[in-house]
């Protein structure tokens, strides 16, 4: 995001530390508004299946959900009238996986995004539009009405609450990636870096976190290796044969990584998770509507449903993120501060 250096930088490690080579040019080939087909049925069928075409990052899992008349009563009449709820999602050029990305079948967007947007949909009663943007021309058509609402990993900030109004989600969350053989845990605490070498990536906002716990570290009379190195496979190289302890990165491309290598004898796992926002707030990602829209209230109350009633949770277990589950979704809670945005 270029308007937001935090979000920016944070974006950039997670497109970074997730690209896939063999998914960038399938994505590419999708144009700038394609939609995206997706399993989902629900006002037919009451089912929404999650984690389809995922190749390997998620466990296909097949969920039932319904309109909730009680919630879709609240939409605004002119989403209601065309009985469509357009989702948008910034994955152009090259996703990012888990999140979102050109599937296994090479045309489909498939992703975390894009499913939980089809599962609020459902709530809603509406048809699920998915449309693929760049990240900037996502917020153009938010701004022109051509999304309804954006599901793509948008962190709830202050600077963008004066354009947009918000629905959490999930966590906005960094993350430890360590061996799963190693017995290492960050567990909240900066100090247990002392005496680590941690690879990063150079200018994300782990990178800006790290850097400023080795800086705590030094005066206490501690260290912190701070490694970097120039692609990921050179990062797993390094983890995999001990020049590093951990590698702290964003969580959900963590989240990827561990699921694709469970089954291998480069098996990784989380040694703990950091608020992308800092110490002092959790960083909270949110649907993303056109301020004053009336989406807002409805698709959180969507949410509230679906985290009631069991959906949201086998959501996140079949991508492999439980460990950015909120309790409850906020209609425009305290964001990211204009003085860190």
């Amino acid at each position: 995001m270029r308007t937001l250096s935090l979000r920016s930088r944070l974006l950039r490690g997670l497109t970074a530390g997730t690209t896939v080579a063999a998914l960038a040019t399938g994505l590419a080939a999708c144009g700038g508004n394609s939609d995206a087909a997706g399993t989902s049925d629900s006002k037919q069928s009451g089912k929404v299946t999650v984690g389809a075409l995922s190749n390997g990052a998620a466990e296909e899992t097949e969920l039932k959900v319904s309109e909730v008349k009680s919630i879709s009563a609240k939409l605004p009449k002119s989403v209601a009238k065309k009985g469509t709820l357009v989702i948008g999602v910034g994955a152009l050029p090259t996703g990012s996986v888990p999140l979102n990305f050109v599937g296994d079948d090479q045309k489909t967007l498939t992703g975390a995004e894009p499913d939980f947007g089809r599962l609020v949909a459902a709530v809603l009663g509406l048809k699920p539009e998915v449309k693929n943007f760049t990240w900037e021309n996502l917020f153009v058509g938010i701004d022109s009405g051509k999304v309804d609402t954006a599901f793509s990993n948008v962190t709830d900030t202050e600077e963008r609450k004066k354009k947009y109004e918000f629905a959490t989600y999930r966590q906005d969350n960094l993350g430890f990636e360590v061996p799963k053989k190693s017995t290492w845990n960050f567990d909240g605490d900066y100090k247990n870096l002392a005496g680590k070498t941690v690879s990063v990536s150079r200018g994300t906002n782990q990178e800006k976190v790290l850097l400023e716990w080795k800086a705590k570290l030094k005066k206490g009379g501690k260290d912190l290796a701070v490694k970097y190195y120039p692609d990921n496979n050179s990062v797993y190289l390094a983890l995999n044969s001990g020049k590093i302890d951990a590698h702290f990165g964003p969580n959900p491309s963590i989240a990827y990584h561990t699921t694709h290598t469970a089954k291998t004898p480069n098996a990784t796992r989380n040694a703990g998770k950091f608020s992308g926002a800092g110490a002092k707030l959790q960083g909270l990602i949110a649907a993303t509507s056109k301020k004053d829209s009336g989406l807002a209230e409805p698709v959180s109350e969507a949410i509230n449903y679906l985290i009631g009633h069991g959906q949201y949770a086998k959501w996140l277990a079949a991508w492999n993120l439980s460990n950015e589950a909120v309790k409850t979704s906020q209609v425009n809670p305290p964001g990211l501060p204009l003085d860190n945005s």
